[in-house]
């Protein structure tokens, strides 16, 4: 046990000062989104929007996470990652607590937009650091770092979300995620040192190979957008699949999703650190992570039992647990001959169109033809997906052999 307690410790050596910052500053603000697995619900069950208005708000989310991210790229090749996620943070938290008095389906439409619009500015910002912060050698496990900080933050904040929602009400969720983004902010001042970050932002490609002449990379692209449309469902319509079809409280339902970033929290970095060691390509491992995640949804059609949804969970956490780390690995490694910032945020994109689609799709065919229907939907597009993949690998097979 003491020798399986110090191999887990090894895993996390060599990851340099600020990659450990930006875990920490990721942590206070992840830890404090947990509206966004609740609200499906809370958009229902409070504020008496249909299924039908919801898909479109998160349609709306997502148009949002888009033009973030696309923005937060460019700003970030521009002026640097630091100032981006500063501003960002900051706008986020005041913007999050205005939006508990939005109560129009309009008006929530235009404020989930906004909230997003200025939140995923971040996502490219943060990866740049990261990319910037890290060894070479270092940088999936960087990655799964920070993935851990995610996952840690989600692990406490769906089950406090649920007492809270339980004790209190919904709006408390809007505050605590307005001001955890408040506190990220003063973190990152007091601790990311912003001379460095201008030294490493000065680091510049000579001659930048623009994202839209690499084939291998929209191929990636493609596959990644069908992976984030159903891993979101788990978001979305998996929540209301707990709560109407097997009649989950919010309690459970944040202790459910909670055991996600507990497994997470516990496995996934002696995981990446053993598949990093092993003979075994980035794209075969995100291929493994898409296909488990796909198998998620198969076994919730074979048995109404309740457990079949820890299984589902299970099978979901794994995928994702090898799908994410790897995935951004691997747009890091593609980036270093083109501008960072542009790399990172068309990454992002793939996963915010998911969002625009993801979401309203999932709730629109709940609605029409059920669960069971959406979910056979669902591991028919992680076929087409794995597929991508492997064409994925055929291309970065002929690239080496070029090379």
């Amino acid at each position: 046990m003491k020798k399986l307690y110090f191999n887990y410790l090894n895993t996390f050596k060599g990851l340099s000062t600020e990659v450990w910052w930006l875990a920490l500053i990721t942590l206070i603000n992840r830890a404090g989104t947990m509206v966004i697995p609740f609200l499906s619900l809370y958009l229902t069950k409070s504020l008496d929007f249909s299924l039908k208005d919801v898909g479109w708000i998160m349609t709306c989310f997502g148009l949002g996470s888009v033009i973030g991210s696309w923005l937060g790229g460019r700003l970030t090749d521009k002026i640097g990652f630091y100032k981006v996620m500063k501003v960002s943070l900051f706008l986020t938290g005041l913007l999050f607590i205005a939006l508990q008095f939005v109560t129009t389906f309009v008006g929530f439409c235009i404020g989930i937009f906004l909230v997003m619009l200025v939140a995923d500015t971040f996502r490219p910002a943060m990866f740049v650091a990261l990319s910037a912060y890290s060894k070479p050698e270092n940088k999936t496990r960087s990655v799964t770092l920070i993935r851990l900080a995610i996952n840690l933050g989600f692990t406490g904040g769906p089950a406090v979300g649920g007492l809270i929602i339980t004790y209190l009400s919904y709006s408390g969720l809007f505050w605590v995620d307005g001001v955890t983004c408040l506190l990220a902010t003063l973190l990152l001042v007091n601790v990311l040192n912003p001379k460095k970050a201008v030294e490493v932002d000065e680091v510049k490609v000579e001659n930048p190979k623009s994202v839209f002449s690499d084939k291998a990379f929209w191929v990636f692209f493609v596959s990644m957008f069908v992976f984030g449309f159903i891993f979101l469902q788990y978001f979305s319509t998996m929540p209301l699949y707990y709560k109407d079809a097997h009649h989950l409280t919010e309690l459970e339902i944040g202790l459910l999703m909670g055991m996600n970033g507990i497994i997470i929290f516990i496995l996934e970095m002696p995981l990446i650190k053993w598949l990093e060691n092993s003979k075994y390509s980035k794209e075969f491992l995100m291929f493994v992570g898409l296909l488990l995640t796909g198998i998620s949804f198969v076994v919730l059609l074979l048995t109404n039992w309740v457990g079949v949804l820890i299984i589902g969970m299970l099978f979901m956490t794994i995928g994702e647990m090898i799908a994410f780390p790897f995935s951004n690995a691997f747009v890091m490694d593609r980036a270093k001959k083109g501008n960072q910032g542009e790399y990172m945020a068309y990454y992002s994109i793939a996963f915010s169109i998911s969002h625009i689609f993801g979401h309203n799709s999932g709730l629109q065919m709940v609605d029409k033809i059920g669960f069971s229907n959406t979910w056979s939907i669902m591991a028919v597009l992680s076929i087409i997906g794995l597929v991508f993949l492997m064409i994925l690998m055929s291309l970065i097979k002929k690239e080496r052999v070029k090379g």
